[in-house]
C-alpha cells in the first residue's frame, strides 16, 4: 500500500497560518476569550513540535537518551497536572498518580514486546499513555478539591459521627470521582463512528493497513482507560488522606 504521508510544503504552511489567524479573529469578533492567546498558542505549538522533532530525530539512536526524554515528558506532565490542582506545594503529588498509571501499562508494553521497542515507537504511544495520566489526575483532583470545598459541612458531619478524616472525605468525593473518566470513556466508544484519533490517522498517513492501525489505535485506547483509572483512584485517595490541599485564600 502506497504512503499517504502530506508533504510540508509553503501551502500546507501557509494553510496554517490562515486557520490561526480565522479561529483568533473569530474569537476577537465573538469576545469571548483573547484572540492573542489563540495566536501565542498556536505559535508556542508550532516552536514546541519543531524543537520535539529535532530531539526526537536525535536520541531514536540510543536507548538511554529514549529513557531520558520519557523522563522529562512524565517531569513535566507532573508539574502540570500539579500546578492545574492547587498553586500550594503539595503540587507534586500530582506525580504519584501518573506514575501509578503510566508504569505497568509501560511495563507490560515492555516485558511482552507486544510493539516495536524503538525510540520512535516508544516515545509516542508512553507520550500519549503520560498526556492521558495527566488529563485524568488534573480533572480528577480539581473536582475533588472543588466537590470538599462546596460540601465541607458534610464532611465535619461525617467526622461528628465517628468517621476518620480519610472516610469522611471518601464519602463526599468517591461518587464523583468518575467524571474524570469520562473523556476517555467518550473517545472509546466513539471511535470509528464518530471520530478517528491520531494513532489511527498517523499510521494511514504513514502507510500502515487500516488493521495494522486499528490495532495499534485499540491499544492506546484500552491502554489510556486502564492508565487513567488509575491515576483517578491514586488522586481519590491522596486527596482522602488530605495530601493535596489548596491555598487558604481558595477556601470557602
Amino acid at each position: 500500500m502506497g504512503s499517504g504521508t502530506i508533504p510540508v510544503t509553503p501551502v500546507l504552511g501557509a494553510v496554517v497560518v490562515l486557520l490561526l489567524v480565522a479561529a483568533a479573529a473569530v474569537v476577537r469578533l465573538g469576545g469571548f476569550a483573547r484572540h492573542w492567546a489563540v495566536i501565542t498558542a498556536g505559535l508556542r505549538g508550532a516552536a514546541q513540535l519543531l524543537l520535539v522533532s529535532l530531539i526526537i530525530t536525535s536520541v531514536v539512536r540510543w536507548s538511554w537518551l529514549v529513557a531520558a526524554f520519557i523522563v522529562v515528558m512524565f517531569a513535566i506532565a507532573a508539574r502540570t497536572a500539579g500546578r492545574r490542582i492547587t498553586g500550594n506545594r503539595t503540587w507534586w503529588w500530582a506525580a504519584v498518580p501518573i506514575a501509578a498509571g503510566v508504569a505497568p501499562v509501560a511495563g507490560v508494553l515492555l516485558a511482552t514486546r507486544a510493539v516495536p521497542l524503538t525510540g520512535l515507537v516508544l516515545i509516542p504511544l508512553i507520550g500519549q499513555l503520560i498526556g492521558g495520566a495527566l488529563t485524568a489526575t488534573a480533572l480528577a483532583g480539581r473536582r475533588l478539591l472543588d466537590e470538599l470545598a462546596q460540601r465541607s459541612g458534610e464532611v465535619e458531619a461525617a467526622l461528628s459521627l465517628g468517621l476518620s478524616e480519610r472516610d469522611s472525605r471518601l464519602e463526599i468525593a468517591r461518587p464523583v470521582a468518575g467524571t474524570a473518566l469520562v473523556p476517555a470513556l467518550d473517545q472509546t466508544r466513539t471511535v470509528g463512528m464518530v471520530t478517528l484519533p491520531g494513532a489511527f490517522v498517523g499510521m494511514l498517513l504513514g502507510g500502515a493497513s487500516p488493521l495494522q492501525a486499528g490495532a495499534v489505535q485499540l491499544f492506546v485506547l484500552v491502554g489510556l482507560l486502564a492508565v487513567e483509572a488509575v491515576a483517578i483512584a491514586a488522586v481519590l485517595e491522596i486527596v482522602a488522606r488530605g495530601l493535596v490541599t489548596r491555598p487558604a485564600a481558595h477556601q470557602p
